[in-house]
């Protein structure tokens, strides 16, 4: 492989051994685990220096840090390395930093562009371009939203206070209003028509595409409000607020109630997967987030500066 076209993380990637013993060395440990990755090219990233114990983990002896095919299998040991892609691809649009403080910072993330590292991106995300512009190296997403979707993502700045802001999240305390454009009937007047979905949402195939489900013993329970605030012939402007915050949730439930969003590459139907257009970005914003400031008791709103409008 051409190693011209390769395109490495700035940050290394860390996995913590399993206890069990029934590897021999770290080779056979991440060949089972990374199936896609070849046993050669595991040696070859071993012999560059890019597979290494974690510093914290060091035993006193253990003066080497580098890994190599001979190195013993060590359960429960943090093992660091380097994700590799070939040819990562870039999103054409900018981030946009809507508020920094010295707990938070919140930006506008543009569509397809993925929060965090993953698969094909390694360094294409919007974490790692914040890291870069604010020399923040402890930045951290506190939550995610879907590559597709664009709009406010928060990032904790200060790992003193990370876990007051996570709370907000995973104690609903964070309110999101997001906006969503769909194609709706000709013959159908919706402005001011309002729906409260409650469901339940279960992984669907393959499995990073979820199902609507009444079953509470499926999946995950799941509530938005929505309501249609303009129409302009075919099209509808609507604003959704997710109670909870599931995966794909305000995509499924704008398909629970007959409208699913626009240029959505995943629902009602799977699209044969192609490369990303540009000119079609799916119609759904993250456009505001409110909560009381956990630090100081403040009552904080941002805003994205950009809008879904109807042409």
């Amino acid at each position: 492989m051409n190693h011209h076209t390769m395109s490495q993380a700035n940050r290394p990637s860390f996995i913590t051994l399993p206890a069990s013993a029934k590897y021999k060395s770290v080779l056979d440990f991440l060949v089972e685990k990374f199936p896609h990755i070849s046993a050669t090219m595991w040696k070859e990233r071993m012999k560059s220096g890019k597979v290494f114990w974690r510093d914290n983990d060091r035993d006193c002896e253990d003066s080497n840090r580098a890994i190599d095919e001979m190195t013993l299998f060590q359960p429960n040991k943090t093992l660091g390395y380097y994700r590799e892609v070939t040819k990562e691809p870039q999103i054409p649009f900018e981030e946009t930093i809507v508020e920094h403080n010295d707990h938070f910072l919140i930006a506008h993330k543009p569509p397809f562009l993925p929060v965090m590292p993953g698969g094909v991106f390694v360094n294409e995300c919007l974490q790692e371009r914040l890291i870069q512009r604010t020399g923040i190296k402890e930045l951290q997403a506190i939550h995610r939203l879907d590559r597709d979707t664009a709009g406010l993502v928060m990032f904790s700045t200060n790992p003193e206070t990370r876990g007051d802001y996570h709370q907000l999240f995973s104690q609903q305390r964070i309110h999101k209003k997001y906006q969503a454009i769909t194609h709706v009937p000709t013959s159908l007047s919706m402005v001011g028509k309002q729906w409260h979905i409650k469901n339940y949402l279960t992984r669907g195939k393959p499995k990073f595409r979820f199902i609507n489900s009444n079953d509470p013993s499926q999946g995950q329970y799941a509530e938005s409000l929505i309501e249609c605030l303009e129409q302009n012939y075919d099209h509808a402007l609507f604003k959704l607020s997710p109670i909870t915050g599931r995966t794909h949730q305000l995509r499924l439930h704008m398909m629970e109630i007959g409208y699913p969003i626009l240029n959505d590459r995943f629902y009602p139907e799977l699209q044969p997967k192609e490369k990303d257009n540009f000119q079609k970005p799916m119609q759904l914003l993250a456009k505001t987030l409110q909560f009381i400031d956990p630090v100081d008791k403040q009552e904080r709103a941002f805003s994205s500066p950009f809008s879904l409008t109807l042409s």
